[in-house]
């Protein structure tokens, strides 16, 4: 039996993880085995990678490295916790993924789709996505709602033109693949972002007991 594997997307603000426990919670309502995780981390070893990637520090991290860690933390997030859920029939629910690296270290920092996609064949094999939910809304209230958390982390503290690159590609690849992609308003109130979720649930439940 394999799971159903759902990654939510979206930049800084977006409300995924808030989303993402909603969403848990009502496909847990209708007696389906739910797993919550996130990228980078989702075990130990991958959220000490995390740490490194999301703290700020004096020495500027190269490109490459950052990329490289993405994907070392994903190896093991797979490994550990992704593949075991899926192969037991679990619905994962990850809050990013790979198209986040897209995203980021394609679009964000510049780095060739070519070599993105070289990795994220070496490290998930044929493993993608079976749903992935784009939680799109604009730079400027995003960015306001990262500020509003508190202290900002080392990608938080990029400025306009790069989160600009990254909701494009996000745009892009969602228009690229609207098969896998549902895109919501992350801008509208959370009410009103859960109740377009609610009218994906019959979807999901269908796509869970298929």
């Amino acid at each position: 039996m394999s799971g159903l594997f759902i990654t939510l997307e979206g930049p800084e603000g977006a409300g995924k993880s808030t989303n993402r426990d909603y969403l848990a919670a009502r496909l847990s309502e209708q007696g389906i085995e739910v797993l919550l995780t996130r990228e980078p981390g989702g075990t130990p070893l991958a959220e000490r990678v995390r740490e490194l990637l999301l703290t700020p520090s004096a020495e500027p991290m190269a490109a490459d490295t950052e990329l490289l860690l993405v994907f070392a933390a994903r190896a093991q997030h797979l490994a550990e916790v992704i593949r075991p859920a899926l192969a037991r029939g679990s619905v994962v629910l990850c809050d990013r993924f790979t198209d986040a690296t897209y995203a980021y270290q394609g679009g964000g920092r510049g780095l060739s789709v070519e070599r993105i996609a070289q990795l994220e064949t070496f490290v998930q094999g044929e493993l993608r996505p079976d749903l992935t939910l784009l939680f799109d809304l604009p730079i400027e209230v995003g960015l306001a709602r990262a500020a509003a958390r508190g202290r900002l982390d080392r990608f938080e503290q990029e400025g306009r033109s790069f989160f600009e690159a990254v909701r494009q590609t996000y745009l892009e690849r969602a228009a690229q693949a609207p098969s896998r992609y549902r895109i919501l308003d992350a801008g509208q109130s959370l009410v009103q972002v859960q109740s377009a979720l609610d009218a994906l649930l019959p979807e999901l439940l269908v796509r869970c007991r298929g």
